[in-house]
């Protein structure tokens, strides 16, 4: 029996999402939930998503859709480790994205230099 995967788009640094973002190259996702973020912060620009809504809200035939997600964007995603936000890569191919990279978690963002943006 033959498995096939899915083919997935070469990785992508903190360092790069970071320039990828500045220049708006880049759309990065947040998926940690809502307390997280209040706590620390999120990447600066960068998009909150809860993983438990991503599905719907990145699904263009969803009513909740995101209006700044395109499924040929390049997107970077973190969470606070990088677990979930290899779950939310996932799911986004499953909905038609192509170019999709976990860069880990909020630290690693952080470490790279990236700026942040509390609310």
């Amino acid at each position: 029996m033959f498995f096939f995967r899915q083919k997935q788009a070469p990785g992508m640094s903190p360092a790069e999402a970071i320039e990828g973002a500045r220049d708006g190259s880049v759309t990065v996702i947040d998926v940690r939930e809502h307390g997280e973020v209040a706590m620390s912060g999120k990447a600066q620009g960068a998009l909150h998503i809860p993983l438990m809504r991503l599905r719907d809200m990145a699904d263009p035939r969803h009513p909740d859709f995101h209006p700044d997600l395109n499924s040929t964007s390049r997107i970077a995603i973190y969470c606070a480790s990088g677990g979930r936000s290899g779950a939310a890569a996932n799911t986004l191919r499953q909905l038609g994205y192509e170019d999709v990279h976990n860069i880990g978690g909020f630290g690693h963002w952080v470490k790279a230099g990236g700026a942040v943006e509390r609310g």
